[in-house]
């Protein structure tokens, strides 16, 4: 497998991590923020040799990493397991991104290959003209350079980023947090293993070794030595990032995500709907919080929602607990709430206009669905709801890279520059202005 255009750089050794991404240090750890910059360097050169590789090479990666992620298959699941008895005081939310099984590690496996499938953007010409004075100018898709993420307990992330930024000529700088240290090291270990098969510097991918809260800060402070920082975590972690980063950022934030029932929606396909949208896998971002109601179908769609989301627990307004004996009060805060578990916020409305309004008012900006019959409202919905995906008839739970043929995502943007919604191959790019002449001068 080996690609003999490229040469191989000694591989650095990864150290355990201790800590989650922003929380106080319980060890005796030291900040090592020259080892941070050494790391970055590391990759800077490494990319700039993965830069000048072909598609097909990369295609070659992409390929080398699935099959030696199945080939530790074993590993990485006693990797996981060890994380898993180790891991005190997490939500079940929290778990459940942590946890690996069989048919997890398989879909990292199918994931990469579908990376690999995706069109090559690297070297694409987005548009070209020629000027008065003969000048022909192009505007080419180039590599970002050196990414990092920044994540808390999701060891799929370590593979579904890595595959996405070399896949992109990206070099990628990894910081997990300290419940997924062994899944995550067990994981970059396979895509080294590739890396050096293939011939490319296994510095292409990096997982820092601190993981307290001062390493944290200096990871994100990092500079020039990295291109971008993609935040994917809890609002603790973001805020820091926030505050501190001296890199630019990609903020992968809240999913206080929506789905409204206008009048006269089917109210079958409603049900089948908010089921999947909130119980599906409710400790994920594009998980339904918040359900809007219009007032016309409320009391109809809420009795058959009582037996659809019987595990749920229901906190609406004074109209909700009218037409639901079983839930409770919600409070203000509940309707701007991320819950991440079985817990459904739930508010009757008697407009079109207040649904787009309470959506406007306590929208996170990531998923906004609507369910109607009604096409001038569903055009108003998606002309009007200020979010990063909008959906119509559909659940919030298709809000993912993968589900939308883009292999998997790197991440969730719900800011608008330079990426917004998940984040593929394309948004792990930038371009640059080509302009060829021949001894033209500016008068």
């Amino acid at each position: 497998m080996r690609h003999d255009a490229v040469t191989q750089d000694k591989p650095t050794q990864d150290k355990p991590t201790q800590d989650n991404p922003v929380s106080e240090a319980n060890h005796e750890a030291v900040t090592d923020p020259d080892g941070l910059t050494r790391m970055a360097e590391e990759a800077r050169v490494a990319q700039r040799i993965l830069a000048t590789s072909s598609g097909a090479v990369r295609v070659q990666l992409l390929e080398a990493i699935a099959e030696v992620l199945e080939a530790d298959r074993a590993k990485i699941l006693t990797a996981n397991r060890l994380d898993l008895d180790g891991a005190r005081n997490l939500t079940t939310a929290q778990r459940d991104r942590l946890t690996l099984d069989e048919s997890r590690v398989g879909a990292m496996v199918d994931s990469v290959r579908a990376i690999s499938r995706q069109r090559d953007v690297v070297g694409e010409v987005v548009e070209g003209w020629v000027l008065a004075n003969g000048l022909r100018v192009r505007r080419i898709r180039v590599p970002l350079g050196v990414v990092g993420v920044i994540y808390e307990n999701r060891p799929n992330v370590t593979s579904d980023a890595s595959a996405l930024a070399l896949y992109a000529g990206n070099a990628i700088l990894l910081r997990g947090s300290s419940q997924a240290r062994h899944s995550n090291q067990a994981i970059v270990a396979a895509i080294r293993q590739a890396l050096a098969e293939i011939g490319l510097p296994v510095q292409l991918v990096g997982l820092a070794a601190e993981t307290s809260r001062e390493g944290a800060v200096a990871f994100m402070r990092l500079g020039t030595a990295m291109d971008v920082l993609i935040p994917r975590g809890g609002p603790e972690l973001i805020a820091t990032v926030r505050a501190q980063a001296t890199v630019p950022t990609i903020i992968d934030g809240d999913g206080n995500c929506h789905v409204y029932v206008d009048e006269g929606a089917d109210l079958a396909m409603a049900v089948t709907i908010i089921e999947n949208a909130k119980m599906q896998r409710p400790g994920v971002c594009n998980a339904m919080e918040t359900l809007l109601i219009h007032a016309s179908v409320a009391e109809s769609l809420l009795g058959r929602l009582d037996t659809a989301l019987a595990p749920v627990e229901l906190r609406g307004d004074a109209r909700t607990l009218q037409a639901c004996r079983r839930a409770v009060a919600a409070t203000e805060d509940d309707y701007a709430r991320e819950f991440l578990d079985l817990i459904l916020a739930v508010r009757v409305v008697d407009s079109l206009d207040e649904a787009i309004d309470h959506i406007r008012k306590y929208s996170s900006g990531h998923s906004e669905a609507i369910i109607t019959s009604n096409l001038a409202h569903a055009q108003r919905f998606e002309r009007e709801v200020d979010a990063a995906s909008v959906l119509v008839n559909a659940s919030t739970r298709f809000v993912d890279g993968g589900q939308l043929g883009m292999g998997a995502e790197i991440g969730i943007s719900t800011q608008k520059l330079h990426a917004r919604g998940p984040m593929g191959i394309t948004q792990l790019t930038t371009t640059k202005i080509v302009i060829e002449g021949e001894g033209q001068i500016r008068h």
